[in-house]
């Protein structure tokens, strides 16, 4: 008490130089979103974007996802936009590819990538070849979605990586996000994108949170397919990978300092020009 009387009986400029000296601002926390959120986030704001935009697939509405990718999208914008289908892959991909050829901009979630064999007809020769068919007059603006590769814990049928099957068809771009922001961007620039998109999803990093920088916070924000992002700076030698190798092989660096200084890590999002 005798502390605090003494400050205020002291003249106001030397208990604010007081305060100075005792306490400083610690800066802010960076925001952390998850990849799960970040493709949500995407979606949604697409969907707000352009009245062409909707999603379709199994459990994509009322249940939210299997995997919870879609929360919250169908309560937004209800039945039309956001539409639940049969266990049918090669019935409602066939249905999305026709709507992007009618003008409108489908999501088609598969809920593994494994299931997409079942709409590999509609994926490769009536989504990918078309705009070349037609000589360019038939753009097929469609966004082919879902968990890719292996999991923890969901046996063979839900395992495969078809990375090197879809990057080397013809006609299809082919990406595959690692972590928050590049989740965002990519879905946002394959949404807008005229051709026709597999966005390869990585289950393991659903729920994975990554720092969110403030540019990655807009509406206009966008990756550009196609350009590897660097993320680690370093001279002569360099490491190139893709999905939660990028992960992998950022952490484990033996002498983080010496990487820093020579090793160069790469993360590539597009697979089908590799």
């Amino acid at each position: 008490m005798a502390a605090v009387s003494g400050l205020v009986r002291r003249p106001l400029r030397e208990v604010s130089g007081l305060l100075k000296r005792r306490f400083h601002w610690t800066a802010p926390a960076a925001l952390q979103v998850t990849v799960r959120d970040a493709i949500n986030q995407g979606m949604d704001e697409e969907l707000e974007r352009d009245e062409k935009v909707f999603l379709l697939g199994e459990e994509v509405a009322q249940y939210d996802g299997a995997y919870k990718v879609s929360r919250g999208l169908w309560k937004k914008y209800g039945d039309k936009r956001i539409i639940d289908t049969p266990i049918s892959e090669m019935g409602f991909a066939g249905i999305a590819v026709g709507a992007a050829m009618a003008g409108l901009r489908p999501i088609c979630e598969f809920m593994t990538f494994n299931f997409s064999m079942q709409a590999i007809d509609q994926v490769i020769n009536s989504a990918a070849k078309t705009y070349y068919m037609s000589g360019g007059l038939q753009p097929v603006p469609i966004v082919f979605r879902g968990p890719n590769g292996a999991s923890a814990g969901v046996a063979a049928q839900h395992s495969q990586c078809f990375a090197a099957w879809y990057g080397h068809c013809p006609g299809l771009k082919v990406v595959s996000p690692w972590n928050s922001e590049d989740a965002k961007g990519l879905i946002k620039s394959a949404i807008r994108d005229n051709n026709p998109v597999v966005v390869l999803e990585n289950e393991l990093m659903y729920g994975v949170p990554f720092e969110f920088p403030p540019e990655a916070q807009s509406k206009d924000f966008l990756i550009p397919i196609g350009k590897a992002k660097i993320e680690r700076q370093g001279r002569l030698p360099h490491s190139s990978a893709h999905w939660n190798e990028v992960e992998l092989k950022t952490m484990n660096e033996q002498e983080p300092q010496l990487a820093a200084q020579w090793c160069s890590i790469f993360s590539f999002n597009l697979i089908s020009d590799l």
